[in-house]
C-alpha cells in the first residue's frame, strides 16, 4: 500500500534533517540507530505535531503557572519514586543521565540528575512544570510513550524541535494496577551518551515504580499483602513464596526468568521463539508450560501477552541495575554465577551471555581490586581478571599471594 502523500513528503523532510546530522554523529564514532532510516512512528508523530509546534521553539511551554508541587505531592507516583530515589540519582550522576517522572499529561513533576544536566535540561525547559505531550514538544520520546503506551527511544534528529537534537531520550509509561496511565518514566541524556543498557533500565525502574504503586493500592484494601516471590537464577535456580521454596520444572523456571528480565512481556510467538528456537515442539505443548505455571503462581502471568502481573524480586535483574548504575560491588556481590547455567533456550542463553558480560566489563574498568578478586573466584579459567586483580593490587598486599595463584592454575590449564 503506497503511503499517503502528506507521510511521505514528511518523511523525505525528516530523513533531509536527519541525514544532515549523520556525518557529525558518525565521525564520533558513535553507533547511529536506523543511520538515515526514518522509523514510521516518529514520521507519524512527525506528522501529527507540525500543526501545533513550531521546530524552531527552543523550550518546552510551561503548564498552568508551572506550579506543580501540590500535584506531586498528591500523585500515587511520588511514595513509589520516593523509594526509588536513591538509586534514581545514583543512576542520573554516574551514567551523566537526567531522570524525568511526568503524570499522565506529559507535565514533567519531578527530576533528579547532576547539575550540569540539570542546567542543561533547564535550557529547554526539561523541568518541573514543563509539558512535552506532542500538542506542546512534538515528537520526543515522553510524547511518544503517551500516544502509544509502549517504550519509546528518540534520538537526535528524529526529536522534531531542533533544540534537542543534541539529546536522546529513554522512556517507559507508568501503569496503575488496573492498567491505567499514571505517566512515564524518562532518561534523558546527550546523544554521545547513548547507552543499549538505558532502554533496560528504564523497563525495569517503571517495573519497580508499578510495584511500589500496587503496593501503596493493596495498602488501602482490607485484604492480606501478597507473598513475596524471590527468584534466584544465577549460578542456581530458586524460587521463594513468602520465604518458602516452590519447586518449578527446568521450562516453567526459564519462562519466568525471562517474564522478569523483560517486564514489557512476550507474544505467545516471541516467548516460544525464545524458549524452542526452530525446534519442532508442538504449541499445546507450549501453553501447557504456561498454564501450569499459572497455576503454580496463580495471578502472577498475565493471559494475551505474556507479562508478569504482580511483584517479583530476581537477582539477575538486581545486577543489571547495579551495573547501570555503577554499584560494581553490589553487582559482583550478587552475582554467583551464570543465569541458568543448565538451560538451552535461546533466550536465556542470550540474556546469559548480556549479563556476564555486563559484570565483567564493569569489573575491568573499576579501580578497585576487591571487584576483581571476588568476581576472579566465579571465573577460575579468566585470565584477564586475575591480570587485572595484580595489576590493581598494592605492592605489598598479601592478596597478591591469592591472585598469582588463580592466574598461574588458569595459565597452566
Amino acid at each position: 500500500m503506497a503511503e499517503p502523500g502528506g507521510l511521505k513528503q514528511l518523511k523525505e523532510r525528516l530523513e533531509d534533517q536527519w541525514s544532515r546530522c549523520v556525518p557529525e554523529l558518525r565521525g564520533s564514532g558513535r553507533a547511529l540507530p536506523g543511520d538515515a532510516m526514518v522509523r514510521r512512528d516518529v514520521a507519524d508523530s512527525w506528522l501529527r505535531s507540525l500543526g501545533t509546534v513550531d521546530p524552531a521553539q527552543t523550550s518546552a511551554p510551561v503548564a498552568g503557572d508551572g506550579a506543580v508541587h501540590p500535584q506531586w505531592s498528591e500523585s500515587p507516583l511520588r511514595a513509589p519514586v520516593h523509594d526509588l530515589a536513591d538509586q534514581l540519582r545514583c543512576l542520573a550522576d554516574d551514567m551523566g543521565y537526567i531522570t524525568a517522572v511526568t503524570d499522565q499529561s506529559g507535565t514533567i513533576l519531578w527530576t533528579c540528575g547532576g547539575r550540569a544536566m540539570l542546567r542543561r535540561a533547564e535550557r529547554v525547559n526539561f523541568a518541573p512544570g514543563g509539558r512535552w505531550d506532542e500538542p506542546a514538544m512534538g515528537t520526543n520520546a515522553l510524547s511518544l510513550a503517551l500516544c502509544t503506551g509502549r517504550p519509546s527511544t528518540v534520538f537526535s534528529a528524529e526529536h522534531l524541535v531542533a533544540a534537542l537534537h543534541g539529546w536522546v531520550c529513554y522512556c517507559a509509561p507508568i501503569r496503575d494496577p488496573h492498567g491505567r496511565l499514571l505517566g512515564v518514566l524518562d532518561l534523558s541524556s546527550t546523544w554521545d551518551r547513548a547507552n543499549p543498557m538505558a532502554m533496560a533500565t528504564v523497563r525495569a525502574l517503571v517495573s519497580g515504580i508499578e510495584a511500589g504503586v500496587r503496593a501503596n493500592s493493596a495498602s488501602q484494601q482490607p485484604r492480606p499483602a501478597p507473598a513475596e516471590v524471590r527468584l534466584s537464577v544465577l549460578g542456581r535456580a530458586e524460587l521463594t513464596v513468602g520465604g518458602k521454596q516452590l519447586r518449578l520444572p527446568p521450562r516453567q523456571l526459564e519462562i519466568l526468568t525471562l517474564l522478569a528480565l523483560e517486564p514489557d512481556g512476550f507474544t505467545p510467538e516471541r516467548l516460544r521463539d525464545a524458549l524452542y528456537a526452530d525446534r519442532p515442539v508442538a504449541a499445546a505443548t507450549f501453553r501447557a508450560e504456561v498454564s501450569h505455571l499459572r497455576r503454580a503462581l496463580p495471578g502472577t502471568v498475565a493471559t494475551r501477552t505474556y507479562a508478569l502481573t504482580a511483584p517479583l524480586s530476581c537477582d539477575a535483574l538486581e545486577v543489571l541495575q547495579s551495573v547501570a548504575c555503577g554499584a560494581v560491588a553490589r553487582a559482583v556481590r550478587h552475582y554467583r554465577g551464570p543465569l541458568l547455567p543448565r538451560s538451552q533456550a535461546p533466550g536465556i542463553a542470550q540474556w546469559r551471555e548480556h549479563i556476564e558480560v555486563a559484570v565483567r566489563e564493569a569489573v575491568l574498568v573499576s579501580p578497585d581490586p576487591e571487584h576483581a578478586l571476588r568476581y576472579g573466584g566465579r571465573t577460575p579459567y579468566d585470565l584477564t581478571v586475575h591480570e587485572h586483580a595484580l595489576r590493581t593490587l598494592p605492592p605489598h598486599d598479601p592478596r597478591r599471594a591469592l591472585a598469582a595463584g588463580r592466574l598461574a592454575a588458569a595459565q597452566h590449564d
